[in-house]
C-alpha cells in the first residue's frame, strides 16, 4: 500500500542521514586545529588532519612567510611533562604532541647559520636576526658592556630609523627593553652610538650588522640545556654552529669542534660526550640531565647538530643509537638536509626577494606604570614574554625563559614564578652596577627569598625523588637478574647442542657417557626432537 512504502522511504531516508551525520562526525574527529607562534609573535592557525605530519604542518607555515631557505629552522612545541621538543617531520604530528587538540607550537630557528651575511634571501635574515635579538633579549646571548651596546643600538636603528630630535627626546633608549636588565651608563651609550655612528643605515644594514657582530660571540646560537657535572655544579649544555659548549658560571668552561667530538651518548640521566683532541688526546665529560627526558631531548639535539654541521651530505647520515645492557636504548635519525647542501640549494634560488612585513617587536619600557611589552609601531603585544626582571648578580648565567618549556614561557602565566626561583636571565658579561632605584640591601633580600623558595621547592620533591631512585635501582637489579638467567639458559641450550652433536672432543664424550646425559637423551632430548619435525612438516603442508 502507499503508507507501506511512505514508511520504507522515510525509513530509508532516516537511515542515509544517520549515516551521513556519522561520517561527517568522523571526519571531525579527524581534524584538529594548531596554532604556531610566528618569530615575530604573531600567530598562524590552521587545520589539519590528525594523521597529518610534521613536515606538512612546516611546509604550511614556510608557505605563509614565503621562506625557501626553510632548513635552519624547527617547530617547537612541549609535551604535559612540560619538556621540550623538537617536531619531528618524519612523523604523525598528533602522537608526538601526546596531548588533546587544539595544539600550540613555536617557530624557532633550530640550526643557527655560521655565516649570516652568506644567507641568500632577505627574508631569511629577518627572521634569524629576530631569533638572535630574543636570544639577547631572555640572555641567552652573552656579551660584554661595548657589545651589548652596539647590538642595542642596531636594533634601534632597524625599528625607529636615524635620530631625530624632534621625534626622539631624551632618554628615548630607555624605554626600550633589549636585555634582561638595563643600566643607566648603558642605556646613555646605546644613544650615543645610534646618534652618531649609524646614521644612514637602512634597516636591512642594521640587521645584518646585528647578526655578523653577534656571530662573533661565544654564546651565538646557545639553546642552554641545564644539567649537573659529576661535582653536582650547575651547568648549561649547548650545541652552536662551531662545536659542543659547556657554560658555567656566566663563562665558557668547555669547547668542542665538530671535527674533534667522536660520540655522543646517554644512560637514563647521565650523558657523555666522547672527543679526541690534538696529539690524541681523548677525553669524556660526563653530565646529569633533570629527567630522562630531558637528557633524550638533549642528546637528539646533540646528534642533529652534529650531523648538520659536521657531515658533507645527508647520504653521510646514520642512525645513531644510545643503549647498554642494563638500560632501555633509544634509536634516532636525522632526516634533513647538511649545511653545506643547504648553501648549495640556497646557491640555486633566482626569484624576485619576496615583501617583507617587518612588525619588530622590541619591548617598550614605561617609567610611570613600570613595564609594559608594546611594539616600536605602538601595537600592543599580547603580554607573552611580560615578566618583571629580577635584579641579580652577573656571577651566574641563568637563562630561565629558554629552559622553560617554549609555549608555557611565552604563553602561559608561569614565568613570573620562574624568574623569581630562578633568577632573571643575565645578557652583560661586565655589568656591575644594579638598576637605578635599587638598592644593594634590596638586592641581597631578594635573592635571599628566592633562595629560601628554591629551598622550600626541592625539599617538598626530595621524597618524591628518593622514591624514583629507588624505583630505577631495583629496575636496574631485577634487569641484571633477567640477563644473567638469560645467559645461563642460553649457555645451557649451546652445551646440549654440542653434546648432542657429531663433534669428538674429549670433553664432550665423557659427557656423553655418563647415565644421567643417556637417560636427558633417551626420556627428553629424542621425543622434542620428534615433536619438532613433526610440528615442521604440519607447517610446511599447511603453507603449500
Amino acid at each position: 500500500s502507499v503508507r507501506e512504502c511512505m514508511c520504507i522511504l522515510a525509513g530509508t531516508i532516516e537511515k542515509m542521514l544517520s549515516r551521513l551525520m556519522s561520517s561527517s562526525i568522523r571526519s571531525l574527529d579527524r581534524e584538529c586545529n594548531c596554532t604556531v607562534r610566528l618569530l615575530d609573535d604573531s600567530e598562524y592557525t590552521c587545520t589539519i588532519q590528525r594523521d597529518a605530519k610534521g613536515q606538512y604542518l612546516f611546509d604550511l607555515i614556510c608557505h605563509h612567510l614565503n621562506l625557501l631557505e626553510k632548513d635552519y629552522f624547527g617547530i617547537r612545541y612541549v609535551d604535559p611533562d612540560k619538556q621540550r621538543h623538537w617536531l619531528e617531520f618524519t612523523k604523525s604530528i598528533a602522537k608526538q604532541m601526546k596531548s588533546q587538540p587544539p595544539f600550540t607550537m613555536c617557530l624557532r630557528v633550530k640550526f643557527y647559520p655560521p655565516d649570516p651575511a652568506a644567507l641568500k634571501e632577505e627574508i631569511t635574515r629577518y627572521l634569524v636576526f629576530l631569533q638572535v635579538k630574543r636570544d639577547l633579549y631572555h640572555g641567552r646571548l652573552l656579551c660584554k658592556t661595548s657589545d651589548a651596546a652596539l647590538l642595542a643600538a642596531y636594533i634601534l636603528q632597524a625599528e625607529i630609523g636615524d635620530y631625530d630630535p624632534g621625534k626622539h627626546p631624551e632618554g628615548y633608549s630607555s624605554k626600550f627593553q633589549f636585555f634582561p636588565k638595563h643600566s643607566e651608563k648603558l642605556e646613555r651609550r646605546i644613544a650615543e652610538i645610534h646618534k652618531t655612528e649609524l646614521i644612514g643605515q637602512t634597516p636591512e644594514t642594521s640587521e645584518l650588522n646585528f647578526l655578523q657582530k653577534a656571530q662573533m660571540l661565544e654564546t651565538y646560537g646557545v639553546d642552554p640545556h641545564p644539567c649537573k657535572d659529576v661535582s653536582g655544579n650547575p651547568a648549561f649544555l649547548a650545541f652552536t654552529p662551531f662545536g659542543f659548549t659547556v657554560l658555567q658560571g656566566n663563562r665558557r668552561v668547555h669547547f668542542l669542534k665538530w671535527e674533534e667530538v667522536t660520540k655522543l651518548k646517554f644512560e637514563a640521566k647521565t650523558f657523555h660526550i666522547y672527543a679526541n683532541q690534538k696529539e690524541d688526546k681523548k677525553i669524556i665529560l660526563t653530565y646529569f640531565a633533570p629527567t630522562p627526558e630531558a637528557c633524550k631531548h638533549l642528546w637528539k639535539c646533540g646528534v642533529e647538530n652534529q650531523a648538520f654541521y659536521k657531515l658533507e651530505k645527508s647520504s653521510q647520515v646514520r642512525t645513531v643509537s644510545s643503549s647498554n645492557l642494563f638500560f632501555k636504548g633509544s634509536r634516532f635519525r636525522y632526516s634533513g638536509k647538511v649545511a653545506k647542501e643547504v648553501m648549495e640549494q640556497s646557491a640555486k634560488i633566482k626569484r624576485d626577494p619576496p615583501e617583507i612585513h617587518s612588525a619588530h617587536s622590541t619591548p617598550v619600557r614605561s617609567v610611570s606604570h613600570g613595564d609594559s611589552f608594546m611594539s616600536s609601531r605602538g601595537h600592543m603585544m599580547d603580554g607573552s614574554e611580560a615578566s618583571t626582571s629580577a635584579v641579580i648578580s652577573d656571577e651566574a648565567y641563568s637563562p630561565s625563559d629558554s629552559v622553560l618549556p617554549t609555549p608555557v614561557a611565552e604563553h602561559g602565566m608561569e614565568m613570573p614564578l620562574a624568574r623569581h626561583l630562578n633568577g632573571s636571565p643575565c645578557s652583560i658579561d661586565e655589568e656591575k652596577e644594579s638598576e637605578a632605584g635599587t638598592s644593594k640591601e634590596g638586592q641581597a633580600a631578594e635573592f635571599r627569598l628566592g633562595r629560601r623558595a628554591l629551598r622550600m621547592v626541592r625539599s617538598r620533591q626530595s621524597p618524591q625523588s628518593d622514591v624514583e631512585d629507588l624505583n630505577k635501582f631495583v629496575l636496574s637489579v631485577l634487569r641484571l637478574f633477567l640477563v644473567t638467567i638469560g645467559l645461563l639458559f642460553a649457555l645451557l641450550l649451546l652445551l646440549i647442542m654440542l653434546t648432542e652433536s657429531d663433534l669428538d672432543i674429549a670433553f664432550l664424550r665423557d659427557i656423553r657417557k655418563t647415565p644421567e646425559f643417556q637417560q636427558f637423551h633417551f626420556e627428553y632430548f629424542c621425543p622434542l626432537r620428534r615433536w619438532f619435525a613433526f610440528a615442521f612438516i604440519f607447517v610446511l603442508i599447511y603453507m603449500l
